[in-house]
């Protein structure tokens, strides 16, 4: 048997390097126009792990294991890139950490340390070649061995690193003598986020429960390369005169010899999503050793902008650089870049007393409204879960809901290469907080601040070809949580000036500065704002009162949560805790009180008879705030130059922010924010949401325009109908001009006839061009009541969990037992009604 299974090894091996990908030979003779870099991807099926205890791995000699050995064949399978938890998970070992409280139960894994093998064959001649192993991201520490050779040790989940292996890699026609052993130890992650912000992902939040992610998440390659490499290249580009632009090349080389070499350049640049010339550009530089840049202007004529999908085409170039010494090929690399500028202009309608940044965006000199949503990714905090067609279909539903920018904010990481190319491609503009700073009190010592501001060099230089990343932010409510304000500004400023001579991006330090600490730091009072208080001062206001008030130059977050539909609901959810709401929806952060309370401002009930109705109502209320939100922010352009909800998806199932759950479905809140974020948006501004019926209900009419269009000769309709579908008043308007990027009110609507209306009546608004297509469409839900006393219930509503916040702390669903049991088997009240007992008992 054993026989049989080296055998089977040994052939599957083999396998393994005849499908990965063997391209131009380095060292050999090969045309720019065919060449290639030789490389061996070692992502895949093929590893196996093992759990030690802390420290013993090594101990027990497991980084010693013989590569021709087979022992590791009784390991438990795994996958790279991936994750612990799913490998742990696909075998058994834990269950489903996403599927009621079992994340509790696997809190045991963030205790160990895990081993991850692999053995694979190299059968190649490596005279005259350079092989190094590449390892794109690991998250967090790790220590690698290759055929019982220690190669080094890695910290930081987000900052790529390599070793060369010559010394110790097996190359051989023979089988046995070809096969090499990758070990890599994982340490237990991190367990306090403050010492190690920056360089992982924070694993707290109102949105997830305490366990920490890790494992080797992005892919692992074998590199074979001449004695001279390219090891980055950026293609930096400027807008010029006549629609021509200048793109400099900056080549990093490295020259592994003791001499100097001249080595010649070819770089050919071409459109690669759009038919072009090729502009073909050589040169010749002497490469000294060691490593060193070099520039190269390239010119381009009639140069095809990238543009966001709202402005103009998404157009994309593509850089081949290939690298030679006496026509012999060293290395070669390609690159896809586009060609735009952002710069930033000041708000108008704000001093300088006020605000301290510009936050008005400028892509290619043309001024661009924001409409945006946090990613809350990554799609799966585990990432072993994830896949390129989850990625593709999330920026899919982000620009079919409209969006033209998507907000990474710091609390999760930069994304993947495969998401800005996927938003460069759709151009979807990216908002970025360059690595996630979750808190603010980070260690004062230097190698702390410089090891975590390289760790962002390494990440904006990773992803800044991509014309899609446009603003760059250092922190996330860092100021909120500092204990020192002025150490907090002072390294986002650093981090800024490192991030900025990297790229030419726009930079602000903080979201939302402006708490109190971030005054003490000296920001201004107009900043931003994180548009957060509907949500956590639930019964304050009601939402039409609250979201009138907010006036600031940007908006990074407008916060409200829902629940997933029940569909999703039963994949998560245990059966006999979807309802009434058990227990595993407190773990899931479902906040029923909260829920309740947002219903009753939106529709006048909690809407608790049934798992349906208050699942569709949640959804509902969620999409009417953020619609309402939205067109409020909008209307006030250009003094407010963009909006981002918070959030677009989150990183596993949950009751909270997302309007995309876990399962990419969409909840009802998508199609609200898919007619808000109509780039040409007719839509309605009004003093209050309930009417008496006796009153006259006025509304005026706006039409805001993100599109450089002007629209002539068109006709605004409106059609007041009431709970009945039947309408009580109908009118129309004409438009004689819609300018371009331009927000207006053009009519003010009204009708007397509300004594015809039980309980509720809707609005709905039409826009047709001058062919009479219909180009924009709108509707709104009214209520019949009284605003004054909706809102003095909706504030005792309110008080209600505030006082149950006091007896409980938010997040902690306790408050989801009405009853406890003691270990003898008695049972006894808990300390106060529950949101069970109150809001959802013996619902059916």
């Amino acid at each position: 048997m054993i026989l049989l299974q080296r055998i089977a090894f040994i052939a599957l091996s083999i396998l393994f390097f005849m499908t990965t990908s063997v391209l131009a030979q380095p060292g050999s003779e090969v045309s720019h126009k065919d060449n290639s870099q030789l490389s061996q991807d070692l992502s895949g099926f093929k590893w196996k792990m093992k759990m030690m205890l802390p420290g013993e791995g090594v101990k027990a000699g497991l980084h010693q294991l013989p590569p021709e050995d087979i022992e590791t064949l009784v390991w438990n399978s795994a996958q790279v890139p991936g994750d612990v938890y799913t490998d742990l998970w696909k075998i058994g070992a834990i269950e489903d950490p996403y599927f009621g409280r079992n994340s509790v139960k696997a809190q045991w894994v963030m205790h160990y340390e895990w081993w991850y093998a692999l053995q694979f064959n190299v059968t190649q001649d490596l005279k005259d070649q350079l092989v190094r192993i590449d390892f794109d991201g690991i998250d967090y520490a790790c220590d690698i061995w290759l055929n019982g050779n220690y190669l080094g040790s890695h910290e930081g989940a987000f900052s790529r690193f390599s070793f060369d292996v010559n010394k110790y890699i097996r190359s051989s026609k023979k089988n046995l003598a070809s096969t090499n052993m990758l070990m890599i130890r994982l340490a237990p992650p991190p367990q306090v986020n403050a010492k190690v912000a920056g360089r992982k992902t924070p694993w707290f939040g109102d949105y997830w429960r305490d366990l920490i992610p890790f494992g080797i998440y992005r892919p692992i390659k074998m590199v074979y390369t001449g004695k001279t490499r390219i090891k980055d290249v950026y293609l930096r580009p400027k807008i010029e005169d006549n629609n021509n632009a200048k793109v400099t090349l900056e080549v990093e080389v490295e020259n592994t010899d003791s001499q100097p070499k001249q080595m010649t350049f070819t770089s050919t640049i071409q459109g690669k999503n759009f038919e072009s010339e090729v502009i073909k550009t050589e040169f010749t530089e002497t490469i000294a050793p060691g490593k060193q840049t070099i520039k190269k202007d390239i010119f381009i004529k009639n140069a095809q902008l990238w543009w966001p999908w709202d402005l103009g085409k998404p157009n994309l170039y593509i850089n081949k650089l290939s690298l030679v010494e006496n026509k012999i090929n060293h290395d070669y690399k390609e690159t896809t870049f586009g060609i735009r500028e952002v710069k930033m202009e000041w708000n108008p309608g704000f001093t300088r007393d006020e605000v301290s940044f510009p936050r008005t965006t400028l892509i290619n000199g043309k001024k661009i409204y924001i409409r945006s949503a946090c990613w809350g990714g990554p799609p799966d905090i585990f990432t072993g879960r994830t896949s390129d067609e989850k990625y593709r279909k999330l920026i899919q539903l982000a620009k079919e809901a409209n969006m033209n920018n998507i907000r990474i904010f710091g609390w999760h990481p930069s994304e993947l290469p495969i998401f800005y190319e996927l938003c460069s491609e759709a151009g979807i503009t990216v908002w970025n907080d360059i690595i996630p700073l979750g808190t603010g009190n980070l260690a004062r010592d230097e190698e702390f601040i410089a090891t975590t501001i390289a760790e962002g060099v390494a990440v904006i230089r990773e992803r800044r070809n991509n014309p899609s990343l446009i603003m760059m932010e250092g922190g996330e409510e860092m100021m909120l949580r500092s204990a020192d304000p002025a150490f907090t500004r002072m390294f986002l400023e650093r981090l800024g000036k490192a991030l900025q001579a990297e790229v030419d991006l726009p930079y602000v330090p903080d979201s939302p500065m402006t708490d109190e600490p971030s005054q003490e730091a000296g920001f201004k009072p107009k900043e931003a704002i994180h548009a957060l208080a509907y949500f956590y001062g639930m019964g304050h206001l009601p939402m039409e009162d609250w979201y009138k008030k907010i006036d600031f130059p940007i908006v990074p977050e407008f916060a409200i949560t829902s629940v997933p539909n029940i569909e999703s609901l039963k994949k998560f959810i245990p059966a006999n805790e979807i309802w009434p709401p058990g227990p595993s929806w407190g773990h899931h952060w479902a906040d029923l009180d909260r829920l309740r309370a947002q219903n009753f401002d939106a529709f006048g009930s909690e809407k608790t008879g049934s798992l349906q109705e208050f699942v569709d109502a949640t959804q509902d209320s969620q999409g009417i705030i953020f619609q309402l939100g939205i067109e409020h922010f909008r209307r006030n352009k250009p003094k407010n130059s963009g909006v981002a909800l918070c959030h677009f998806i989150t990183y596993w199932p949950d009751m909270k922010w997302g309007i995309v759950d876990n399962y990419q479905q969409t909840k009802r809140s998508y199609e609200f924010v898919k007619t808000a974020y109509q780039p040409l948006l007719v839509n309605l501004d009004f003093a209050k949401r309930r009417w008496h019926n006796d009153e006259i209900f006025q509304g005026q009419i706006w039409i805001v325009n993100d599109f450089y269009k002007e629209y002539s000769n068109c006709v605004a309709n409106f059609t007041i109908e009431n709970d009945k579908g039947k309408t009580i008043e109908k009118g129309s308007f004409e438009v004689s001009k819609v300018g371009e990027n331009s927000s207006q009110k053009f009519f003010d609507i009204k009708t007397d006839n509300l004594k015809k209306v039980k309980s509720n009546f809707y609005v709905k608004l039409e826009l047709k061009d001058q062919n009479g297509v219909v180009i924009s469409t709108n509707k709104y839900q009214f209520l019949i009541g009284d605003h004054d006393q909706a809102a003095k219930e909706f504030k005792e509503m309110g008080a209600e969990i505030r006082k149950r916040n006091g007896i409980y702390k938010y997040s902690n669903y306790n408050q989801f037992y009405d009853k406890l049991t003691r270990e003898n088997g008695e049972e006894y009240e808990s300390e106060t009604d529950t949101v069970i007992a109150r809001g959802f008992k013996n619902k059916k």
